[in-house]
């Protein structure tokens, strides 16, 4: 029985999907006006790792993540560029498919562009209009936040003490038309030289907010079990989309909303931001470090948790991730010799430990106590490969319980049994071999040290010795 934490009601609630063993998500993609950062990424792994767990537990997932792809910085920085806001979007979204693919992330269901749901946000808006709920000011569209009666409830703040301009999307112009300064802005008169499209009060283009709420519902319906994004969604964007979508439809908008903790940089766990300008993007760290790393840094950290982001923790995340590549390359090294019958006791062991993996991640997706099962299995499996006899069958168990669950957190584990074949590695493995059996340990080291100078890690396993080469 999967329980999460739902912002709306600060509570850890059963999760009960609309339809039995089906799953509605939607979460808050890019603004592509640049590359992402690794903050970005960090809602983007947590939810797909979410996803993942959902899916190991049975469940049919439709994912929809959009792309706001016309906003004021991509008009900003498509203007500095001299190039056009669409031109700038196919730009990043490449990159941000780029980018998400190596970090081993799966492909959402739909990724809705707002472009290309302008028809659909001024029928919205219009409808919004007609409800009294929005209102025309030489053609731009504002939100009567008042009048919705529960506005602030997912942030949990009283509407008087709310602070406009808290979405960075305001300025002075903007507060002089409005009749509230927390109503918000629909859509936006075009100005001079701006990408702009037909609508009844006039041409212009959509408001951050109404996007979400109209590619959620076009693609998930009216009410959708969960809604999620980075924490600092939560106001203003995440509460607007609710009040604009509960306006129009009368109905729930979201059953469980979902937000993902911050990353933080330095000694003083300072957010990072683009607008602080202290941020890292995927785009350069795949040039610098092994992003399956970052993936794993970042994928098992309870999704709520800040993560803090320093060399110390990405070398953690890089020795742990090794650990669980040896433990399955070890298991499957024994295929060779696996001639044995099956041990029972170890059968029982890895079903306790797969059932204390599912109680782990049920519980609001604690993946730090979810991959603290997932070390546990590699012990196991590490011991079982030790035996003197192994079973064939008992093996292809193993390795596929403990693929499964490493899956979850985005791990591609290695199925080769060995580093591919190298004549001359092979040789030199060989001589060692020898020097050892006859107790030449001079020789032995020598030819270690040598085979190490080539980037050539040995083990040395009861079977005989194995070696793989050293991650670069």
């Amino acid at each position: 029985m999967i329980k999460l934490y739902n912002t709306m009601t600060r509570s850890k609630e059963v999760f009960k999907p609309l339809v039995d063993q089906q799953v509605s998500m939607y979460i808050c993609g890019p603004t592509v006006y640049n590359y992402i950062h690794i903050g970005n990424a960090r809602s983007v792994i947590a939810f797909d790792t979410i996803r993942r767990y959902l899916e190991y537990r049975g469940y049919q997932v439709r994912f929809v993540s959009n792309f706001t792809d016309v906003d004021d910085k991509m008009i900003k920085a498509a203007q500095a560029e001299n190039i056009t806001v669409p031109e700038l979007a196919e730009r990043y979204i490449a990159a941000f498919k780029e980018d998400v693919q190596a970090l081993n992330v799966e492909p959402a269901t739909v990724n809705p562009r707002a472009t290309e749901n302008i028809t659909d946000i001024i029928a919205f808006v219009a409808d919004l209009i007609e409800k009294d709920y929005a209102y025309v000011v030489e053609g731009n569209v504002y939100y009567r936040a008042r009048r919705f009666k529960n506005y602030g409830a997912l942030s949990h703040q009283n509407i008087d003490e709310l602070e406009q301009g808290a979405s960075q999307h305001i300025n002075d112009e903007e507060t002089a038309q409005k009749e509230d300064p927390i109503d918000f802005a629909l859509w936006k008169a075009a100005k001079p030289g701006e990408i702009a499209w037909k609508a009844p009060w006039g041409k212009g283009r959509p408001g951050w907010h109404i996007e979400c709420s109209v590619m959620s519902t076009k693609y998930l319906g009216d009410t959708f079990d969960i809604h999620g994004g980075g924490e600092d969604l939560q106001f203003p964007h995440h509460e607007n989309e609710i009040a604009q979508s509960e306006a129009r439809t009368g109905v729930q908008f979201a059953r469980y909303w979902m937000h993902n903790g911050f990353v933080t940089v330095g000694d003083d766990n300072e957010k990072m931001s683009k607008s602080l300008g202290n941020f890292v993007t995927v785009h350069d760290l795949i040039k610098q470090v092994n992003l399956q790393v970052l993936r794993f840094l970042m994928s098992t950290t309870q999704y709520r948790k800040p993560i803090q982001y320093t060399e110390t923790s990405l070398q953690d995340a890089k020795n742990n991730l090794e650990k669980l590549q040896n433990a399955y390359v070890n298991l499957n090294y024994r295929l060779q010799t696996a001639d044995g019958a099956a041990d029972p006791a170890v059968d029982q062991q890895a079903a306790a430990l797969q059932a204390d993996f599912v109680a782990a991640m049920d519980d609001d997706f604690n993946a730090q106590n979810g991959i603290t099962v997932v070390y546990e299995f590699a012990r196991l499996i590490n011991v079982y490969s030790e035996q003197a006899t192994v079973n064939h069958e008992q093996i292809a168990r193993l390795a596929k319980q403990f693929a499964e669950m490493a899956a979850i957190f985005g791990i591609e584990l290695a199925t080769a049994t060995e580093a591919p074949a190298d004549e001359k590695i092979e040789a030199l493995v060989k001589q060692r071999d020898a020097a050892r059996a006859a107790r030449d340990f001079e020789t032995s080291d020598r030819l270690r040290d040598q085979l190490k100078e080539m980037g050539i890690i040995l083990e040395d396993t009861p079977q005989g010795t194995r070696w793989r080469k050293k991650d670069e």
